[in-house]
């Protein structure tokens, strides 16, 4: 694992709108993942949010702990996996996050408009990435 901040390159997958699995801790400890989208602000956070009905955002409140991994498009070998913790959690009441998010992927506004949402911000503690992005991969 290497310290911040994310290599150029790292930086760059990172920066795009990846296939991605966040990883956290079940209350009762149990790992849990699931796939989901992701905003890196291109410093030292990741912004993903939920619908905050989900169990997930009981889980990160008891326990902040995450990994976030996303796969390059054309070839997930190559990958970028962070390790962080929850730095804040807010209710997105206007989905304003969730459309920033949404954005990045689609190039729209998040189309389910029902129910509300929780925004979670991950300060990433350290990284690593494999694959074409990993040590020595282009020495």
């Amino acid at each position: 694992m290497r310290q911040l901040p994310l290599s150029e390159p790292a930086a760059e997958v990172f920066g795009q709108p990846n296939p991605a699995v966040l990883g956290y801790l079940r209350a009762g400890g149990d790992p849990y993942s699931t796939a989901t989208w992701y905003l890196f602000d291109g410093d030292q956070h990741v912004l993903v949010n939920t619908n905050s009905a989900r169990r997930r955002v009981a889980d990160l409140r008891d326990d902040g702990r995450v990994s976030l991994t996303a796969l390059a498009k054309d070839d997930w070998y190559t990958h970028v996996s962070i390790v962080g913790h929850v730095a804040q959690m807010w209710d997105d009441h206007d989905l304003a996050d969730i459309d920033r998010i949404a954005r990045h992927y689609t190039g729209d506004r998040f189309a389910d408009r029902r129910g509300p949402r929780t925004s979670i911000r991950i300060a990433i503690d350290r990284w690593h990435a494999w694959g074409a992005l990993a040590p020595g991969a282009n020495d």
